[in-house]
């Protein structure tokens, strides 16, 4: 009986890190995201800010 009480907790374990990665890997997918856009935008605003320099 101990030993399955071990596997369940064991299992349970696994799955919650699992969980945990995924939340982590798609908070980085997101973040990255965020910062490309704000990059682009950055970008089109010097290149406007250049246009209307010239």
């Amino acid at each position: 009986m101990h030993m399955l009480e071990h596997q369940l907790a064991t299992n349970r374990m696994r799955e919650l890190q699992a969980e945990a990665m995924a939340a982590s890997r798609a908070r980085r997918l997101y973040l990255a995201r965020r910062s490309a856009r704000r990059a682009e935008r950055a970008v089109r605003r010097a290149a406007r800010a250049s246009a209307a320099v010239f």
